[in-house]
């Protein structure tokens, strides 16, 4: 609790956060940290003194950066999952899955701190809860469209065949994804910016994988 004859500039920020507004500032500033500086920018130190508070502020409400970083991470998943939601249509699964890709590599441009962020193991709470179901979710929109391809219901098991074109829909996009963000296609498609390489490189790509 601050004393009256503190600073207002200190006393300012706990005078913006009641009945738990500082837990959604600290994750969204670290966002903002991830989205301007990268995982290389961010520390619990850092989010604080952005946040105008305490570095033992983070500390008490997440534990440790990975439980700061997981709930960033979660938000990551949850976005992502909507990049993938297409509407209901008569569209056919192979034209489905292949908007689910750039879909996919649209979000990781949209927001490379937080698609850097969500992979990482090894930054993150494997205990948190809900972060494991927003990644699984986010996955299942992928899932839904193998299953509508292999005329698989909800409750039969993925067979060899599907199982295979799921995890090849998610390499493919993926590695395509972290190739463009490294800079690594630059060489191959001299003068094409990262939408153009989006646009108009990965389309022919997923369809020479899934015709219709």
């Amino acid at each position: 609790m601050s004393n009256s004859k503190e600073a207002p500039a200190r006393a300012a920020p706990s005078d913006r956060y009641h009945h738990g507004d500082l837990r959604a500032v600290l994750i969204r500033t670290a966002d903002e940290i991830l989205a301007e500086e990268g995982l290389e920018g961010f520390s619990l130190r850092a989010a604080a003194r952005r946040a105008g508070v305490s570095v033992a502020a983070p500390a008490h409400h997440f534990g440790s950066a990975a439980g700061l970083l997981s709930e960033v991470a979660m938000l990551g998943f949850i976005d992502l999952a909507k990049h993938l939601q297409l509407p209901a249509s008569r569209m056919s699964p192979a034209k489905r899955l292949r908007l689910q890709g750039v879909g996919y590599v649209r979000f990781a441009l949209t927001y490379p701190g937080r698609f850097d962020l969500m992979f990482r193991r090894d930054l993150l709470d494997a205990q948190h809860p809900g972060l494991r179901e927003a990644g699984d979710n986010a996955l299942a929109q992928i899932e839904q469209t193998v299953r509508a391809k292999y005329k698989l219901t909800d409750s039969q098991s993925l067979s060899p065949a599907a199982r295979s074109t799921l995890l090849a829909a998610w390499s493919l996009v993926h590695g395509f994804a972290h190739l463009l963000l490294d800079g690594k296609l630059t060489p191959m498609y001299a003068g094409a910016s990262a939408d153009d390489l989006l646009e108009k490189v990965l389309p022919p790509m997923l369809l020479s994988q899934w015709p219709d």
